[in-house]
């Protein structure tokens, strides 16, 4: 079977591998798409270290060959992609996104840019028909939206900022939405994005240069109750912080792993900010955002813009910055 994989920094091949063993409690799944993130690319760049060569990939969903004991055949599912032990402190603590032994699919094993994986069934969720491919292909980033906001509280009437309108930020900006948040603010560079975000719910976007006047003109200059960072940059990080009013709860959800600017921390204590920054998902996300998907609160489905099939996959990786989800049809 055809596989994605990473030999070295900056070096991705499409190879022929061995089809996956079946062990017990596992399923054989068909895999139909799987999506690429910025883990992905960094993983490829060398950026996040793995042990190569690598098949690549964590995002997807696919079709059920040979069942295990729980799904049964043909069923679509999607892929919870972290691993845990069942046993660790933060196991035991409903915490398995955060096993002290636990990894990703595709970093710390194997991904699923490939025909067929070999996953134990307890990481499988049942997709139901009414989806549709394009938005099965977003429900693994949906879920870890979904995650993201079980750590924060939404008491209309609020004011609400996104920073950074792509995939994550405009499916945060939708859930805020099904959440009854009365204004949400949508902020990106991109004219195209903002414009996306007005079809999601948004009361109003701007441009970055914007953000604080728009702000505070829908605050009377209180600042806004809750703003999600999306972009993963120190300096939109600080943005967020700087929007934020008194009491108010910053989410970082973008990853940032260096800075050197730093932050305006004199404002965290002087406005009494909360800042959580969430990682990963829990089964039950995942399962909450088939949910929303299903009953239509939340469409992921036009956030996918580009499809290309899994032999080109080097093109995949060299989508345009435009590109919002990018997506390889495997099958």
């Amino acid at each position: 079977m055809k596989a994605v994989v990473t030999t070295g920094p900056g070096l991705l091949r499409v190879v022929d591998v061995d089809e996956p063993e079946v062990k017990e409690r596992q399923a054989l799944v068909r895999v139909e798409r799987a999506g690429i993130c910025g883990t992905d690319t960094e993983i490829l760049s060398g950026a996040i270290p793995v042990i190569r060569p690598r098949i690549m990939g964590h995002e997807m969903f696919g079709t059920v060959e040979v069942p295990g004991s729980r799904i049964p055949r043909g069923s679509r599912v999607l892929v919870n992609p972290s691993t845990w032990c069942g046993h660790c402190d933060l196991c035991l603590d409903d915490a398995h996104h955060l096993c002290r032994n636990g990894g990703l699919l595709g970093r710390d094993a194997d991904g699923v840019f490939t025909e067929y994986v070999a996953l134990d069934e307890d990481h499988l969720l049942v997709i139901p028909p009414s989806i549709t491919d394009d938005a099965a292909s977003v429900l693994q980033v949906l879920g870890t939206c979904v995650h993201a906001q079980t750590m924060i509280d939404v008491l209309p009437p609020q004011t609400a900022v996104v920073i950074g309108l792509g995939v994550s930020g405009l499916l945060h900006l939708q859930l805020l939405v099904a959440r009854g948040v009365d204004r949400v603010i949508g902020i990106s560079r991109s004219a195209s994005k903002r414009a996306l975000a007005e079809r999601f719910g948004a009361l109003a976007t701007g441009s970055p240069s914007e953000a604080a006047d728009l702000t505070a003109e829908l605050t009377k200059g209180r600042g806004a109750d809750l703003v999600v960072e999306a972009v993963g940059k120190e300096e939109t990080l600080a943005q967020a912080i700087r929007l934020a009013g008194a009491r108010a709860t910053v989410l970082a959800f973008g990853t940032i792993t260096t800075g050197t600017s730093g932050l305006p921390y004199y404002e965290l204590y002087f406005k009494e900010l909360t800042v959580t920054s969430p990682r990963a998902a829990r089964s039950r996300d995942y399962g909450r955002a088939i949910d929303l998907t299903e009953s239509g609160r939340v469409d992921p489905a036009p956030l996918v813009t580009h499809l290309y099939p899994l032999e080109q996959a080097e093109q995949a990786f060299a989508a345009p910055n435009s590109a919002l989800k990018v997506v390889l049809q495997v099958v």
